[in-house]
């Protein structure tokens, strides 16, 4: 069981901004930016092409409504996108507030506090329709 089925089944607490039945999206614990964001379908599958093409393209349409929210809320020249996969076996699209290419890098992470990260995932949370 990944740490993010954990976050899925509430063992394991998260900043939650968005969720429907098959997915789920929340502020990563270990931002590359303020509003680094994860989502992630709630059936646990290592490998994004192991999706089916309607499960994968359901999980990059809830993306773009979360990263619509994300651009409403965080001030940034654009939301990145990335899906890389190798540091937890669980499909998770990573969207993150950029304003230069470092920011995509996950060389530097920045530090919000517990209140920091509540305030932002409630007002993306407000933003996402």
């Amino acid at each position: 069981m990944s740490i993010f089925t954990k976050i899925i089944n509430g063992e394991i607490p998260s900043y939650k901004i968005a969720e429907n039945a098959e997915f789920i999206a929340f502020l990563d614990i270990n931002p590359n930016a303020k509003g680094h964001t994860l989502v992630v379908p709630k059936k646990e599958e290592n490998k994004l092409f192991d999706l089916s093409k309607e499960e994968y393209n359901s999980l990059m349409d809830f993306s773009y409504q979360v990263a619509k929210a994300l651009e409403k809320t965080v001030p940034c020249k654009r939301i990145g996108m990335t899906v890389i996969g190798l540091e937890v076996p669980h499909v998770h699209v990573h969207l993150i507030p950029i304003n230069e290419m470092a920011d995509m890098q996950f060389q530097r992470k920045i530090a919000l506090s517990k209140e920091e990260f509540e305030k932002l995932a409630k007002r993306i949370s407000g933003n996402f329709v």
